[in-house]
């Protein structure tokens, strides 16, 4: 795979993630670039290791990761975006209330939700020769510049939009694992 064909998938791979972040950024108190640099590093991270999984898994057996990695997205995602909206249904938190750190653990768990794709593609690339490991760093880079603008862009989102914006995020973190579904599936594309 060339430099160029890397880059866009490193991009493509990232932007899932990317709308998770506006949303995550969108529910912080004014989240200073701090902490969406550290949202960024935490998807990055993430993002980077599950195509690595995907490959090695893809070596061994990849009828089995392709066979479920849509469900798992869809569930995940389902369940933050559900959780999202709920959360923009509540009486709203004065500005001064809102957490100004998200947690480690639903960081992760949402990191990883975006992320099972890369696992997937992942698994295909094991049959191509391509560099898994530059690959995966590319995602993972990527990954963790979008995540952090993301991020930043929630906060300016967040000021303007509200709770609207969370129930938003919620949304569009509902209609990613839906999407993801519907093109495993064979609804759509």
């Amino acid at each position: 795979m060339n430099p160029v064909a890397t880059l866009f998938l490193a991009f493509a791979m990232s932007t899932d993630a990317f709308a998770a972040a506006i949303g995550k950024g969108a529910t912080l108190h004014r989240p200073h670039w701090r902490e969406a640099l550290r949202t960024g590093l935490i998807f990055g991270a993430i993002e980077a290791l599950t195509p690595l999984i995907g490959w090695f898994l893809g070596k061994a057996a990849a009828q089995y990761v392709s066979a479920w990695d849509h469900w798992i997205a869809f569930a995940l995602l389902l369940v933050l975006g559900a959780r999202m909206v709920r959360n923009g249904f509540r009486t709203p938190q004065a500005e001064e209330e809102k957490p100004v750190t998200h947690s480690f653990w639903l960081l992760a768990v949402t990191g990883f939700a975006t992320s099972i794709d890369a696992m997937a593609v992942g698994a295909g690339l094991a049959f191509v020769d391509v560099n898994i490991y530059s690959t995966a760093a590319a995602i993972g880079l990527a990954t963790t510049l979008m995540v952090t603008i993301g991020v930043l862009l929630g906060r300016v989102i967040g000021h303007v939009a509200g709770r609207r914006a969370e129930m938003a995020g919620g949304v569009v973190l509902i209609a990613i694992g839906c999407t993801i579904l519907a093109e495993h599936l064979q609804i759509i594309g």
